[in-house]
């Protein structure tokens, strides 16, 4: 067992390598959750916001920069990626994705029962139950591979 040093922090280990088998399982929820957003008929750029959002409330660094550059392919704009922490105050932002984007938010803070009564009306008044169904998967996917990169300190690189 590699043990750190006296009075040094010690190194994170990166669990999706440490227990592939586990992080590989979450891969393929990912990618059907990721067929259900399309079968559901949310287009990329909103799973986009859903994952940046997500990963926003969490703080996860890695997970913003991997999903600023997937939005930003899926042609999301700068000035929309800009603004998303401030969805609310805009009106940049369609019915459909403020719900999904609301949604998202009352799924990775559930604690907060008001909010997510909100959000799960507004979502129902703006969403299919697919759409509805796919927003969370999405929401609780992310948040899992937030903890994944945030607990494992997974590095950000500068653009080359």
């Amino acid at each position: 067992m590699n043990r750190p040093a006296a009075g040094s922090a010690p190194r994170r280990i990166f669990i999706d390598k440490q227990s592939p088998k586990a992080y590989h399982a979450l891969v393929q929820t990912s990618e059907a959750v990721r067929a259900a957003a399309t079968d559901a008929g949310l287009d990329r750029t909103l799973v986009e916001l859903v994952n940046l959002r997500v990963s926003q409330i969490n703080g996860c660094a890695y997970c913003l920069h991997v999903h600023t550059r997937a939005a930003l392919r899926a042609g999301e704009t700068t000035q929309r990626l800009g603004v998303l922490p401030a969805w609310r105050d805009t009106e940049l932002f369609s019915p459909t994705e403020r719900a999904a984007l609301g949604l998202a938010e009352a799924t990775t803070e559930p604690a907060d029962a008001t909010a997510q009564k909100s959000a799960y009306t507004a979502a129902r008044a703006a969403l299919t139950e697919d759409q509805i169904s796919a927003v969370i998967w999405v929401a609780i996917t992310i948040n899992a591979f937030n903890r994944v990169s945030i607990l494992s300190k997974h590095p950000v690189h500068a653009d080359s």
